[in-house]
């Protein structure tokens, strides 16, 4: 089977020997300041309940907030906020995040309800349930990763689930601050690959300008600034990097016009003009696109640089909505799935010098472009080049591929 699908290089190279590396990190486990999460728990109880109150007071009756329907009634009944408020198939006001992020700038109850309603996650997922999952007699939690769940091979995990831990919100990243060293001999070490799906859509599209700003290391969203907008690299304003930051990732998920005018906050025309302006820039990276959507369409599957394959049926759908889900994915998929290769093999590399070296470092965790050590002070000066080295030269491509290391007494502080 593995010759015919031609994934021996996957099997043999990547998942084989990363089983071994993976056991020794789930046996590892990470230490948890339970503490510092009880305080932060009665830290949210207060904030839940102060937008709870805000929301009754806006809104001039008490109701059922988790409630979809009752809130939808409140909303868009009592409160008139949208008269075009769509309905779910049940028949009641559809309220979900992205609904209700289209509203915020409306009136400040939809902020207090996304409020309550993170918080309310925050608290309930993660800070309650991780003291749940410490083992009794390692006092530590192991998290259990799955290298066949994600089709672009990306690890996932479970109990915890590492890789939903949020990062973008500030009340998110506070949880990272419970994850500490197992004792005062040793500190945290993050290792972040840097922007490697777009040092990877580069490569593998071979666009030449994306190809020589890396090489050069300038700011990638500056230089894309820079480009789409037509101006000179030091007339580039924070507003024009942050736009061509969203088209650079975006880009990568196969954004529509709709799609950017919604996520800046910009009217349809000019997200068209960004893109169109992008493509002009980056013509190979268009060129990608289009023949990996060409040859999905011949072969049934688009692969990543080692021939790790997902397998897309919908790719010649008559439904455009099917079809064009599938296009996304076999324009994301090389890339992502090429992204998860490399952090493996640097996996794989960096738990082997460790055991050559006999180090008392352990690698601990694995969060999508990021590995995390419990590092024992007495080996920073030795595991930090080790690390890089292997992250850099995991699989080397046509662009230098950089990492960020940091050390604290928490994984927040390390980050």
């Amino acid at each position: 089977m593995l010759p015919q699908k031609n994934l021996e290089k996957v099997f043999y190279d990547v998942e084989n020997p990363l089983v071994k590396v993976l056991t020794d990190m789930e046996f590892e486990g990470i230490a948890i300041d339970t503490l510092a999460l009880a305080d932060y728990s009665r830290e949210l109880e207060l904030e839940i309940k102060r937008a709870e109150e805000s929301v009754y007071e806006q809104a001039g009756v008490r109701f059922k907030l988790a409630s979809p329907k009752q809130l939808g009634e409140v909303l868009f009944e009592k409160l008139q906020l949208d008269p075009k408020a769509k309905k779910t198939r049940t028949g009641q006001y559809a309220t979900s995040e992205d609904v209700l992020q289209k509203l915020a700038s409306k009136h400040q109850i939809v902020e207090d309800i996304l409020i309550f309603r993170e918080l309310s996650k925050l608290k309930s997922t993660y800070v309650d349930t991780l003291p749940l999952l410490l083992n009794k007699r390692t006092n530590r939690v192991h998290t259990s990763y799955n290298q066949a769940v994600a089709v672009t091979g990306r690890l996932s995990s479970n109990n915890p689930n590492l890789q939903n831990i949020p990062i973008r919100t500030e009340r998110g990243r506070e949880i990272r601050k419970a994850f500490i060293p197992r004792n005062e001999e040793y500190v945290l070490l993050s290792a972040d690959y840097s922007q490697i799906e777009l040092r990877i859509i580069a490569a593998i599209s071979e666009d030449e300008q994306m190809i020589d700003a890396f090489r050069k290391g300038i700011d990638i969203h500056a230089a894309t600034a820079a480009k789409v907008y037509n101006v000179e690299l030091d007339a580039v304003t924070t507003e024009m990097r942050r736009n061509a930051k969203s088209v650079n990732f975006g880009i990568i998920y196969g954004v529509s016009a709709f799609g950017l005018s919604e996520n800046l906050g910009i009217s349809r025309t000019e997200a068209k003009t960004l893109i169109d302006n992008y493509f002009a820039q980056y013509p190979s990276i268009k060129k990608y696109m289009d023949d990996k959507i060409a040859f999905a369409q011949r072969n049934g599957y688009v692969q990543t640089m080692l021939g790790r394959k997902r397998w897309l049926k919908d790719i010649n759908s008559s439904n455009a909505v099917v079809r064009g889900y599938a296009e996304r994915n076999a324009i994301n998929m090389p890339i992502q799935g090429t992204a998860a290769d490399m952090i493996k093999l640097a996996m794989i590399a960096i738990h082997k010098a460790f055991k050559e070296q006999n180090l008392r470092s352990r690698m601990l965790l694995q969060v999508h472009d990021e590995l995390v050590f419990d590092a024992h002070r007495s080996e920073l000066e030795i595991i930090k080049p080790l690390i890089l080295d292997c992250m850099r030269n995991a699989l080397p491509l046509s662009v230098p591929i950089e990492a960020e290391l940091g050390t604290g007494e928490n994984w927040l502080q390390a980050h």
